[in-house]
C-alpha cells in the first residue's frame, strides 16, 4: 500500500492549469526546441536527439515495473520510441509488490527481466546484495552526469558504484489547501513553520479545522516527520540519521519532533484531534479537505504531488478550488524531500545498457513529461515539455533544489523500521500523535527500533 500511494500515485495526471506560487521555480529551459546547455534536445519534432543509441535490430528485452493504467501506458510509449531508435523488441512485465519479492521469484525461475523499475533506494541495495543488479555502463554513466544532480546519482549507488537511473521522481513537499477556506478566513500562503502555525490560527478562528492528518496510515506521519527535519536539522544530518550514523536520541531528533508537537500538540488544529486523525486513511485525510462546500472537514493537507488522484475524486478543480504551496520552512530554506523510481540492468548485454542510457536522456523524459502525471529528475529536460503549470512549478521546485533534495527517509530504512504498518518508525509517530509529550520516550522507542533493524 505505502509504495502504492506514496510514489506511483504520483502518476496522477493533473488536468487543470494553476499558477502556483512555489519557491525556486525558475525559468531554467531555453525553449523553442533548441539543445539545452545540457545536451537535451527536448522540444520540437525536428530536434536532433540528446543521446545516441546503438543498433540492436531484432533483440527482444523485457522491463518489469509494477506501474498500471495510465502510468504503465505512458511508460510503454517511452519504450516505442527505444523500440523506434535502436530495433529492439521491449515486452513490458506486470510485477507486484513488493518487487524485490516478485524478481526473486522470477530470478529463481531463470526468467529476470532485462531491466526492472525499482521504486525504493532500499530495494536497489538489496538486489546488489543478491547480487542480481549489474553495474550502470559507460554510456548511462555519461548521461547521468550531464543531466542529474550528484544527489540522483548517488540514490542509486552502492559503495561507489552506480546501478541505478532514476527515471521519476516525486516532490513529496507540498500542502494543499481549500481556497474558499483560506478566502473565508482571510489566511493568506505561509512561508515559513511560524506563519503556518499562524495560519493553521486564523483558520481555526474562522470555523474550521485547519489541517488533515491520515494518521490511520503511520507512512504519513514519517512524511511530516522528515520535512521538519531535513528544513531545521538540514541535509548533512539527514543523511546520517538515515543511514543511522546518528542515533534517533540525538538531539536534532528531539528538536523536530519538538516543533512537530507544535502542531500535534493542539488537537483543536487536526482534524478529529488525534483519535480522529488516528482513524483516518490518508485518501479520506484528502477528500474531506475539498469536500463540504465552504464548510469542510479541513482546509489543509500534507503530503505529495500524488495528493491530486484523491482531489479527483472529489468535485473540486486543482488550480481553482485547491492549490498547492511548499512546505513551509523550519530552517533557512523550504525542504524538498522526495521518492522515486530507478531502472536497474538485472542482466548483461548492450540491449540492457542501451535502455538504461535511454532512460538517463532529456529524450525519454520529455516524452514522459508529455503525458502528465510525471515529474523527471532530468535537469536538462525543458519545462515546457510538462502539460500545465501545476506540474511545470513542481517539477521546477525539484529541480531547484539541486543537491539539497532529500530521498525519503524511512524508504531508505530497513523496511522492518520504515515500512511496516504496525511497528517501528509508522507505529512509533502513530504514539507520537497520540501523545507528544513524549518526546525523550519517542526519541528511545525509535532508536531502539531502529538498532535491531539496521544490525539484521
Amino acid at each position: 500500500m505505502r509504495t502504492t500511494l506514496r510514489i506511483r500515485r504520483a502518476a496522477v495526471v493533473f488536468t487543470a492549469i494553476g499558477a502556483l506560487a512555489l519557491t525556486g521555480c525558475g525559468d531554467d529551459g531555453d525553449g523553442g526546441g533548441k539543445k539545452t546547455d545540457e545536451g537535451g534536445s527536448t522540444t520540437g519534432k525536428g530536434s536532433t536527439p540528446s543521446v545516441a543509441l546503438p543498433k540492436l535490430d531484432g533483440e527482444k528485452l523485457s522491463v518489469a515495473a509494477v506501474w498500471t493504467g495510465a502510468e504503465q501506458a505512458n511508460f510503454v510509449k517511452v519504450l516505442k520510441e527505444f523500440e523506434k531508435r535502436t530495433g529492439a523488441e521491449v515486452t513490458f512485465v506486470p510485477a507486484q509488490d513488493p518487487i524485490v519479492n516478485f524478481l526473486g521469484t522470477k530470478i529463481a525461475g531463470g526468467q529476470p527481466p532485462d531491466v526492472a523499475m525499482i521504486p525504493q533506494v532500499g530495494a536497489i541495495q538489496q538486489a546488489v546484495a543478491k547480487k542480481w543488479a549489474k553495474p550502470v555502463g559507460e554510456e548511462a554513466k555519461a548521461q547521468l552526469s550531464k543531466n542529474y544532480a550528484k544527489v540522483w546519482q548517488g540514490l542509486g549507488a552502492v559503495d561507489g558504484t552506480q546501478y541505478g537511473v532514476y527515471y521519476k521522481a516525486a516532490n513529496k513537499s507540498l500542502i494543499w489547501y481549500n481556497t474558499k477556506a483560506f478566502e473565508n478566513a482571510g489566511a493568506s500562503e505561509p512561508k515559513t513553520w511560524k506563519d503556518f502555525l499562524a495560519t493553521a490560527e486564523t483558520v481555526s478562528a474562522s470555523g474550521v479545522t485547519p489541517v488533515s492528518v491520515g494518521g490511520a496510515d503511520g507512512w504519513t506521519l514519517t512524511d511530516w516527520f522528515e520535512n521538519i527535519y531535513l528544513s531545521q536539522a538540514g541535509p548533512e544530518k539527514y543523511d546520517q540519521l538515515a543511514q543511522h550514523k546518528i542515533k534517533w536520541t540525538d538531539p536534532s531528533v528531539k528538536d523536530a519532533l519538538t516543533t512537530l508537537a507544535q502542531l500535534f500538540g493542539k488537537p483543536s488544529l487536526i482534524a478529529g484531534g488525534a483519535d480522529g486523525a488516528l482513524q483516518t486513511e490518508f485518501p479520506a485525510s484528502v477528500t474531506q479537505t475539498f469536500t463540504g462546500g465552504d464548510q469542510p472537514k479541513a482546509a489543509m493537507v500534507y503530503e505529495g504531488d500524488f495528493v491530486g488522484v484523491n482531489i479527483a475524486q472529489t468535485k473540486a478543480k486543482i488550480g481553482t478550488d485547491a492549490k498547492v504551496f511548499p512546505f513551509p520552512a523550519v530552517g533557512a530554506e523550504s525542504p524538498v524531500v522526495t521518492g522515486g523510481d530507478a531502472a536497474v540492468a538485472l542482466k548483461d548485454g548492450k540491449g540492457a545498457q542501451a535502455l538504461l542510457t535511454w532512460l538517463a536522456s532529456a529524450d525519454a523524459a520529455k516524452i514522459a513529461a508529455e503525458q502528465g502525471g510525471f515529474i523527471s529528475p532530468n535537469k536538462s529536460l525543458d519545462p515546457a515539455a510538462y502539460p500545465n503549470d501545476v506540474q511545470r512549478t513542481m517539477a521546477k521546485a525539484l529541480i531547484a533544489a539541486g543537491d539539497a533534495v532529500r530521498f525519503d527517509m524511512s524508504d531508505q530504512a530497513p523496511q522492518s523500521f520504515g515500512g511496516t504498518p504496525g511497528k517501528g518508525e509508522w507505529k512509533t509517530l502513530q504514539d507520537f500523535l497520540k501523545n507528544p509529550k513524549d518526546i525523550a520516550g519517542t526519541q528511545a522507542k525509535l532508536e531502539s527500533d531502529a538498532a535491531k533493524a539496521y544490525k539484521s
